[in-house]
């Protein structure tokens, strides 16, 4: 591959064979440091990584990263938030791993994250939640927090299919459904002058004209069944690798029924299709039930979930935020769309720490493509004071390895974690919420890791 404003370095390049990913001992990874915050997390981060590698295998294999550019620094140096050399590179390369990165404000890309995602089809926003003990959490047993979401990365409203109110755009989709689906357009409280026209004094005369009855914004949310069926697989797969006991669908399907009600009947069809007697879903239970009653339902449940079959069932999206809160360990897998993970996969991680502490990964696990990325913002006040916690990078990192199959590099990451928090010697961030804690810098923190591996 031809690049035009970076090289690569020597070294080996990972290859996907029948769905295997092949690995050398010397793979490149491309890595975008991230904007803010992101130089001195990735410092510390890459010094960990090294570290790991090196004890785990003496030597014999090493990393060889590839810096590559988004978000600000890629502005300043080449003039675009996201040069083609930076896909290129993730493409080639297959993995790869970033910091936070700013979107771009008014115009341009909508999001640098999305635009990745959706850029190399990185369907499957991993985001693996899990409490380290001594890390500082706002609910009482946040041990009993242990789930893996995957949420669908590139579909329903996050497709970027919106229209500003007012714009021609938007007018046409207005006009289109008045003139094609009359009763539908009914739905559109203020789509035209007349039915607006008696609430065009509430917010006085400078905010309203003729015109601002047709300001509707119009977003589109499209949910296909390919879509579904390569998530819903992705996430069974995890759950069947992993030992998991359940994969709960979470939707908003009693409302939308033809896109998040979909959604789960898509999943439950395929679980069945695909797995067989490896799973039992709910849509087998309410089929048992209407044919011979809920005893017998029970009864067959109960005997597919002792021989070790994995429950495949649903939630309603707004309930498992509350419950996710009341009963955590009900939930293990969570299969959901892209709205529904973003707000739920936040809301978890709250749980055990905050999204500081929270690593994601996007994947594509037909190609083999993958981004490993931290899940915060980039905090530019902090920039440059190598005082920032770098655990999302680190952890985005030990999800990274476990990917490659470098499992001993992984359980090395953790187990550094876990003893550099229990010494409580940690960043700014745990310290003001732990008892008798030393504060430490983001280099130090780093640093601690490596020494309680």
């Amino acid at each position: 591959m031809a690049y035009s404003t970076v090289k690569p370095p020597q070294g080996g390049k990972i290859t996907i064979k029948n769905g295997v990913l092949q690995v050398p001992d010397n793979p490149i990874i491309p890595f975008i440091r991230g904007d803010g915050t992101g130089p001195d997390i990735w410092a510390a981060s890459q010094r960990v990584f090294d570290a790991a590698v090196n004890k785990a295998y003496c030597g014999k294999r090493k990393m060889v990263w590839f810096e590559v550019y988004a978000g600000e620094t890629a502005f300043k140096k080449f003039n675009t938030y996201l040069p083609d050399d930076t896909i290129e590179a993730f493409k080639e390369f297959l993995v790869g791993i970033k910091g936070p990165l700013t979107t771009p404000i008014g115009g341009g890309i909508r999001s640098l994250n999305v635009a990745l995602r959706q850029l190399l089809d990185l369907y499957v926003c991993l985001r693996p939640v899990q409490w380290f003990n001594g890390v500082p959490s706002p609910v009482k047993h946040p041990e009993k927090v242990n789930m893996v979401i995957f949420r669908e990365n590139t579909e329903d409203i996050y497709a970027g299919i919106e229209y500003g109110a007012g714009s021609p755009e938007a007018q046409k989709v207005l006009e289109f459904l008045q003139k094609e689906f009359p009763n539908d357009f009914e739905k559109i409280r203020f789509g035209t002058v007349e039915k607006a026209q008696q609430y065009l004094d509430i917010a006085g005369a400078d905010l309203c004209d003729e015109g601002a009855a047709v300001r509707v914004g119009i977003g589109i949310k499209p949910i296909s069944k390919i879509g579904t069926i390569r998530l819903i697989k992705a996430a069974i797969d995890y759950a069947i690798k992993e030992k998991r006991k359940s994969v709960t669908i979470v939707h908003k399907g009693n409302i939308m029924k033809y896109t998040e009600g979909a959604f789960r009947d898509w999943g439950y069809t395929a679980a069945e299709q695909l797995y067989g007697d490896k799973v039992y879903t709910w849509a087998q239970w309410e089929r048992k039930k209407k044919e011979k009653g809920e005893t017998a339902a029970n009864a067959e449940q109960n005997a597919a979930l002792n021989n070790g079959v994995i429950l495949i069932k649903d939630a309603i999206a707004d309930i498992t935020l509350q419950q996710v809160l009341t009963r955590p360990e009900d939930f293990d897998v969570i299969a959901t769309l892209n709205l529904n993970g973003d707000y739920l996969s936040d809301a978890v991680a709250a749980q055990v720490g905050g999204i500081g502490i929270a690593p994601g990964g996007n994947i594509n696990y037909t190609t083999g493509n993958a981004i490993f990325e931290a899940t915060h913002g980039t905090a530019p006040k902090y920039a440059n004071l190598d005082k920032v916690n770098p655990s999302s990078v680190i952890l985005s990192g030990e999800m990274m390895f476990r990917y490659l199959g470098w499992t001993e590099v992984a359980d090395l990451i953790i187990k550094g974690i876990n003893s550099a928090i229990a010494s409580k010697r940690v960043t700014y961030d745990f310290a003001r919420l732990m008892e008798n804690a030393a504060e430490i810098k983001c280099s130090e923190f780093g640093d601690n890791i490596i020494q309680n591996m």
